[in-house]
């Protein structure tokens, strides 16, 4: 006997959408996620920022097929009234399903082991360099080597966020332990924490915390408005101090990059040590204790206070590199102000995104994140796929009239400081405007 479905309206749906009453659409069912937050593997940010909408592409993206069964204690009965799925999303959802069959969530081919030896040797040659030599030169290179080491297992960190690197779960979150709060320092509950927000709220001023960056950096004049951040719970302050360092942001975005590792370390002891709920709160402690222990006691074997500090710098010189690229493929990006939606996910990915074009044989330098947009589409995919789906996926922007854009390294840094610089000028421009008022 057939049953009459039950349905909800759109906008009926839109006031499920607080913490005490959190609804969501997969494939035009509802699902009451009010409780599962808190459970949830991604964390509760995501859910947060796109409850009472449908998130059908968001959760295609970030979960395996095996994930689906876990719906079904969650459906309320209803279904959502007038559900349609636009043209942009059923392309996308055949070119996943299409990468589902052909395996490619689950090939990783050798990357991870090529990964652990190269990163093995970095830091062997960085320690050798510090142990074994009393030549200052060496101690700078070793310095470098530690540098570049930490930005390789920083890739690797980020896959296991991503994907099962490992054998299974359980040594996927060893291995995320170990490449993320053992070997840099910087926990991967903080990582997961802000990067799940920045993938579901790419580019979001007040949404995307990988864009907040005041007093320091002003991506859009958007900012100079004093934007409350739904990431962080508190007001982006544009004081006179964020507006006089702003105003000379495009000279100092390479050095701020040089100590930038130094916000890590602080946002990692924050978090870890504030009343935030934190999944395996202990291990992240006794990962970044190892840290400093380890490092600090390597610092310490050189033979004075100056090449201790240059061994520092030069390590953390290298790592900006890293911190570089990150700001590259988001900077010059389009922006806009409030939450992230479902119903476009495909559209805010291509617009908030920008890749970095570069020859095979560089692959391994960038971790597979100068294909940022394809990552975005496909997290889950494991990076020696992403050149591969590169040209269906500029094919399907192409199509449906999105932008695609992929720019060389030098190219990319230029349009970072333009975007940076637009921004000071204007910054400048309150500046001028303060003191002719106030005289």
């Amino acid at each position: 006997m057939a049953v009459d479905k039950k349905y909800v309206s759109v906008e009926e749906l839109k006031k499920h959408n607080k913490p005490g009453d959190l609804w969501i659409s997969i494939q035009g069912k509802i699902y009451n996620v009010t409780d599962w937050k808190n459970q949830h593997p991604g964390g509760d940010i995501p859910l947060l920022n796109l409850g009472g909408q449908d998130v059908t592409d968001a959760f295609i993206a970030f979960h395996p097929g095996s994930a689906w069964q876990y719906l079904d204690k969650l459906f309320t009965g209803y279904h959502l009234e007038g559900f349609e799925v636009s043209e942009v999303s059923k392309d996308y959802r055949r070119m996943a399903s299409e990468f589902s069959k052909a395996g490619m969530f689950e090939k990783k081919e050798h990357v991870v082991i090529y990964s652990l030896c190269f990163v093995t040797l970095l830091f062997a040659a960085a320690i050798s360099g510090v142990l074994c030599s009393e030549n200052f030169w060496v101690h700078m290179a070793a310095g470098g080597l530690l540098g570049f080491a930490w930005v390789q297992v920083t890739y690797l960190g980020h896959d296991s966020g991503h994907y099962n690197i490992m054998t299974s779960r359980g040594f996927n979150n060893l291995a995320q332990i170990l490449t993320g709060n053992c070997l840099t320092g910087i926990s991967i509950a903080w990582w997961k924490w802000t990067h799940n927000a920045h993938h579901i709220a790419v580019n979001s001023l007040d949404y995307d915390p990988d864009l907040q960056h005041l007093p320091f950096f002003a991506v859009s004049s958007s900012l100079f408005q004093s934007l409350t951040s739904c990431f962080y719970g508190r007001e982006l302050t544009f004081d006179p101090l964020s507006r006089f360092l702003v105003s000379y942001q495009h000279y100092t975005f390479y050095p701020v990059m040089c100590v930038g590792r130094i916000n890590l370390f602080l946002q990692t002891f924050l978090l870890l040590f504030s009343n935030r709920k934190v999944p395996n709160r202990a291990m992240n402690i006794f990962g970044i204790l190892t840290f400093w222990i380890w490092f600090p006691l390597l610092v310490s074997c050189l033979p004075n206070w100056t090449e201790r500090v240059l061994f520092v710098f030069v390590s953390f010189c290298v790592t900006s590199i890293q911190h570089i690229q990150f700001c590259l493929n988001h900077f010059a990006a389009n922006v806009y102000v409030g939450p992230p939606t479902g119903n476009d996910w495909f559209e805010k990915q291509t617009r908030g995104t920008i890749d970095i074009s570069c020859s095979t044989w560089m692959d391994w330098f960038h971790g597979g994140l100068q294909f940022q947009l394809e990552h975005h589409l496909f997290p889950r995919l494991p990076r020696c796929h992403l050149r591969t789906i590169s040209p269906l996926v500029k094919e399907l922007c192409k199509k449906h009239n999105l932008p695609y854009r992929s720019l060389s390294f030098y190219e990319a840094n230029v349009m970072t400081i333009k975007t940076l610089r637009d921004a000071a000028m204007q910054a400048r421009s309150l500046i001028w405007e303060a003191v002719n008022t106030h005289g």
